[in-house]
């Protein structure tokens, strides 16, 4: 083979190599979720895709990853889906009852931060912080108060607004052990109550389409669960979500305040999302018999 033909077949595949690594480059404001701290949850009605936040909730975000890395949620129903509410799943039983073999976790419904914190702030009603770590919207005291503390710290803690993954529990409030939550609407009466762990950052719309019940007739379920950086390169979606620390961010947030006022919640804000390599899902359902109570 010539030296020039070598040099145009070379020339041809760096061209290639730099067209594919150019289609999945972050767009700007963009970035990519964190792939340690990311469960994919294929389910019956589609593909959801959660960014877990170990800064608002370590030892719930490590209980999630550790039983998705066992396999323990595949094949799990969502036995509780209320509308306009939540869809509940992670019991073994589909009852509701269940749990894993591990002991409980410990509630995390509030945590204390420093300045270092980071929070991208949304709205400054009085007293306090609303804004966003990663996807999460979360609500703060004011930095002004951490001299006054006696840890220099103050008090932040997650709201509850649709697409949040949150820990059921029973009444104890160290009782959350595998069972979670994905919030299809928003509902401040869980916050400070039960430990917000992580966002929906793309799959909304197919946590909207589960069926409904208590159980649900013939339930939807999660088919498969796995953290994203477990997944191989070739099957990995190519997820990217808006940063919120960004400029593009701040436009976003200009359109809802211009939109909804001044004091709009953080609820009304959604954090712009895409997959650029989106597969095709299938949703062949296979029924499931309820368990007998």
């Amino acid at each position: 083979m010539s030296v020039l033909k070598k040099k145009t077949l070379w020339a041809g595949a760096i061209a290639a190599l730099m067209a594919a690594t150019s289609a999945f480059a972050l767009d700007p404001g963009y970035r990519a979720p964190d792939a340690d701290h990311t469960l994919v949850i294929d389910t019956t009605k589609g593909q959801v895709i959660v960014e877990l936040y170990p800064a608002m909730a370590p030892l719930s975000a490590e209980r999630l990853i550790t039983l998705t890395r066992q396999k323990f949620y595949d094949g799990l129903i969502f036995h509780r889906v209320i509308e306009d509410f939540m869809a509940q799943t992670g019991d073994p039983q589909g009852t509701g009852m269940g749990g894993s073999t591990l002991s409980n976790v410990k509630g995390e419904f509030t945590m204390r931060h420093d300045a270092s914190f980071p929070l991208t702030v949304a709205v400054r009603p009085k007293g306090s912080l609303i804004g966003f770590v990663g996807a999460l919207p979360v609500q703060s005291q004011v930095n002004e108060l951490m001299p006054l503390s006696n840890d220099g710290k103050v008090m932040a803690w997650g709201l509850y607004c649709q697409g949040v993954l949150g820990m059921a529990r029973d009444n104890s409030p160290d009782s959350a052990n595998s069972q979670f939550f994905l919030m299809r609407g928003a509902n401040a009466a869980l916050e400070k109550r039960y430990t917000p762990v992580g966002a929906i950052i793309s799959g909304l719309d197919v946590v909207r389409k589960l069926k409904i019940g208590e159980p649900p007739v013939n339930p939807d379920k999660m088919t498969r669960v796995r953290i994203l950086s477990d997944i191989p390169e070739a099957e990995r979606p190519q997820v990217e979500i808006m940063d919120t620390t960004s400029p593009q961010f701040q436009t976003v947030l200009e359109a809802v305040r211009k939109d909804k006022g001044a004091d709009f919640s953080a609820c009304d804000v959604t954090i712009p999302s895409k997959i650029l390599n989106a597969p095709a899902v299938a949703t062949a359902e296979t029924p499931v018999t309820p368990p007998a109570k």
